[in-house]
């Protein structure tokens, strides 16, 4: 199965994570990537410019395949921290704990991560050239009016 991060990722972030009694984490990073490609089917492929796949002989829908899975690997460790790992770890004691304080923190960071990547711009290889051009990475925001 396909994944954005891997453990070595996660231990970049959180060295001492292995030492709450789960040593492996594949299943979460699937799981992980799975909701990523979801999050963008719904926030980024609709808006998309698609004026030229047919001419290109891209498909109508994404194709995960195309994407540069590195831009994702920072939101994917964020992610599986706070969507997967933390909340397995917390007590959800009413006073609070530390495992759910760093479940929100890496939340926040995981929604500003995902959002700094659509506004950037999504690299996807829509010709399936194994590079990506400039014109290749648009933005949410590409041909909007922001008021």
């Amino acid at each position: 199965m396909a994944t954005f991060a891997t453990d070595s990722d996660l231990l970049e972030y959180e060295p001492q994570i292995k030492d709450y009694g789960i040593q492996e984490y594949s299943d979460l990073h699937e799981k992980t990537y799975d909701d990523i490609i979801r999050l963008l089917d719904i926030k980024w492929w609709p808006t998309y410019d698609r004026h030229d796949i047919s001419v290109l002989g891209g498909s109508t829908k994404l194709s995960p395949s195309r994407l540069d899975s590195s831009q994702f690997t920072r939101a994917a460790v964020y992610h599986t921290l706070a969507y997967y790992i933390y909340p397995r770890l917390s007590s959800f004691d009413p006073d609070g704990d530390a495992f759910r304080e760093k479940m929100n923190y890496y939340k926040a960071k995981f929604e500003e991560e995902f959002d700094l990547i659509i506004r950037v711009g999504v690299n996807y290889d829509i010709d399936s050239s194994g590079s990506f051009s400039e014109s290749e990475k648009e933005s949410f925001y590409n041909g909007r009016l922001i008021r």
